[in-house]
């Protein structure tokens, strides 16, 4: 599929980091996302998300930038694509098939470009080693140990950026650590929950999210609990989840942007008691963004994302996190706004363009 020709002048760039370093030209970027949901997403798809808030956020620096994903993608950047739907939402599609057809139209079109950024996990790897355009992967997180030779593999050759500090493994490469941004004016900033007030969880229906300890904590500090996200294990659902729903206990379904902002920014706090090394956790954000602040256990990034006593509480059980809850009052829901604050699109674009920069520069260093 021809690409049209690149437009645009060095004098639109409106971030000096989005001029390429040599040419007087804008950087010409190719950014590779997944092919699992919709960028950006419908409901659920937190590294389409990423991706689509980074591409609009590049566009309007002055990059030139190309998103690779399904054609359905909405994006102000030049969309190339070959994939027609996101898999997730096409049943009987062959997952295999079409990511291979994604990958190989992408990269074969590397040349066009200065920098191709991998937001599709490791199988983009191997056709980056096929190419000289300098490849950036952001890893999003590992789904396991057993993937990490797909980067190790590569780790001489290829450009790794972690999405916090706790997500690093010590036997990869980093030039970077750039955390995810998130659109401040998708979220509505409330200085007060609603009355009654109530607990809420987002995420993803599984025992790594900690949706039936929510459910624990919330009962036993003795509010109602609204709980939103896909079923992500179904066993896991209609065993721990599903007979405790009814009276205070409340599941939304997967919820868009609209419903997203009002559950969040009515809750009293969300909950979000992990049972995982979370690499980041964008509803965290996203619930301070209302205002609304999060009770968490420290595991992985939360740390990193959390103030705690000030956007939140970091808490290690159950027991801590009811004594959390009743200590809510004492926090200012402004302070809470103004720590989502400092995890800016405009910190990430800027963060990525450094990246990009050093990679054509061929200063790149761990």
């Amino acid at each position: 599929m021809p690409l049209p020709a690149v437009v645009g002048h060095a004098s639109g760039v409106r971030h000096p980091l989005a001029r390429h370093p040599h040419e007087d030209r804008p950087l010409r970027i190719g950014m590779l996302a997944p092919i699992a949901w919709r960028v950006p997403p419908r409901h659920y798809g937190p590294w389409e998300r990423v991706v689509s808030l980074l591409t609009e956020g590049l566009v309007a620096a002055g990059a030139d930038v190309t998103l690779y994903a399904t054609q359905d993608a909405l994006t102000s950047a030049r969309l190339s694509a070959v994939v027609p739907a996101p898999y997730e939402e096409t049943p009987g599609m062959d997952v295999k098939v079409w990511e291979g057809l994604h990958l190989a139209h992408a990269f074969g079109d590397a040349a066009r470009v200065d920098v191709l950024h991998n937001h599709a996990d490791f199988l983009p790897l191997m056709f980056a080693s096929l190419v000289t355009t300098p490849t950036i992967t952001t890893i999003h997180g590992f789904s396991g140990a057993a993937i990490l030779p797909a980067y190790t593999a590569y780790a001489d050759r290829l450009a790794f950026v972690s999405i916090s500090d706790a997500d690093r493994s010590p036997a990869l490469p980093y030039v970077a650590t750039v955390y995810h941004g998130i659109d401040l004016g998708e979220f509505t900033y409330r200085a007060a929950p609603d009355d009654p007030p109530y607990l809420a969880f987002l995420g993803r229906l599984h025992p790594d999210k900690g949706a039936a300890d929510a459910i624990r904590v919330a009962c036993a500090a003795g509010l109602p609990l609204k709980l939103a996200g896909i079923i992500h294990d179904r066993a896991y659902f209609d065993r721990e989840i599903e007979p405790q729903l009814g009276g205070d206990i409340t599941y939304l379904g997967s919820v868009g942007p609209p419903e997203r902002d009002r559950l969040l920014g009515g809750a009293a706090a969300l909950l979000h008691l992990i049972h995982f090394d979370e690499p980041f956790g964008l509803s965290v954000l996203e619930a301070m963004a209302c205002g609304t602040p999060v009770i968490a256990y420290g595991r992985g990034s939360m740390r990193e994302l959390i103030d705690d006593g000030v956007s939140g509480f970091v808490v290690p059980d159950e027991a801590a996190a009811v004594i959390a809850v009743h200590a809510l009052d004492g926090l200012d829901r402004a302070a809470v706004r103004a720590r989502a604050e400092t995890f800016s699109v405009a910190r990430m674009v800027d963060g990525y363009l450094r990246v990009y920069r050093q990679l054509i520069l061929g200063r790149v260093s761990s």
